[in-house]
């Protein structure tokens, strides 16, 4: 019960605020990512102090070069070096120190170029939010009530094959949803819906990894009933960075949503 409506508290607040756009989008992506490097770091057993300033500081600077459309060569110098600084501060864990900055970063960034095209950034970002909050909604049901072979017993013990294709099946309906609406074409949605529902189990995968390998349970406690925000951010980081990609490839970085959606 406390799971469910922290869900119903949660899931309007992201979609509504997504709506809004802007820099109250930008900052509610920042102050997540905040919390991600955060869990990452607390997950890792990384000294905190330091490097959660390094953190903000980076992620700033990412937003920056994001509104500013600061040459990538300044850009990639500006982080590069940011990102050096940051290892200097964890000597004792700086690959997982400069792993989990570029986790952040990479979801800050992705997340607010989802949004970025005025006309087609919400329906590419709402879409992205649904295929991986039904992916595992479908998931957690079709593992309770069918059950059967495990997944990958040895990196998440509870997974099971019938809750992957459960969760895979309603990211179709997702899709199929859309299409109706006329918010894209069939088969191009489908596909896609396909492969960020296959990438949202992925990314749920990889944290468990990340958690197994140094015996922790829950990144954190911050949201009742359902642990930290990496234990429910981790589908979506991985989604939306494929997302992205794709509407990168296809419409270039200011019309990330149309070259998702529009094919």
């Amino acid at each position: 019960m406390l799971r469910v409506l922290a869900a119903l508290v949660l899931a309007p607040l992201a979609i509504a605020v997504a709506y809004i756009g802007g820099w109250l989008w930008a900052a509610f992506v920042f102050l997540a990512a905040i919390g991600l490097y955060v869990e990452w770091l607390t997950i890792v057993g990384a000294r905190a102090t330091g490097s959660v300033l390094a953190g903000i500081f980076i992620l700033l600077g990412a937003g920056w070069i994001e509104a500013e459309r600061v040459s990538a060569v300044y850009a990639f110098a500006f982080i590069s070096l940011c990102i050096g600084g940051l290892a200097l501060l964890c000597p004792g864990r700086r690959f997982w120190a400069v792993l989990g900055i570029l986790y952040a970063l990479a979801a800050f960034l992705a997340s607010i170029a989802l949004r970025l095209d005025a006309v087609w950034g919400f329906s590419a970002l709402i879409f992205v939010l649904l295929v991986v909050w039904v992916t595992d909604i479908g998931g957690y049901f079709a593992g309770r009530w069918v059950g059967g072979p495990k997944l990958w017993v040895r990196i998440s013990p509870k997974k099971t094959w019938a809750g992957a294709i459960g969760g895979f099946a309603a990211s179709l309906c997702i899709a199929g949803a859309f299409a109706a609406l006329n918010l894209g074409k069939s088969a191009p949605l489908l596909l896609l819906g396909a492969i960020l529902s296959i990438v949202s189990q992925l990314g749920d995968l990889f944290e468990s990894a990340i958690k197994r390998r140094f015996g922790v349970k829950d990144s954190s406690h911050i949201i009742p009933g359902h642990g930290g925000l990496m234990d429910r951010l981790d589908g979506f980081v991985a989604a939306a960075v494929v997302a992205a990609i794709f509407g990168i490839w296809r419409g270039g970085v200011d019309g990330v949503g149309r070259g998702l959606m529009v094919w």
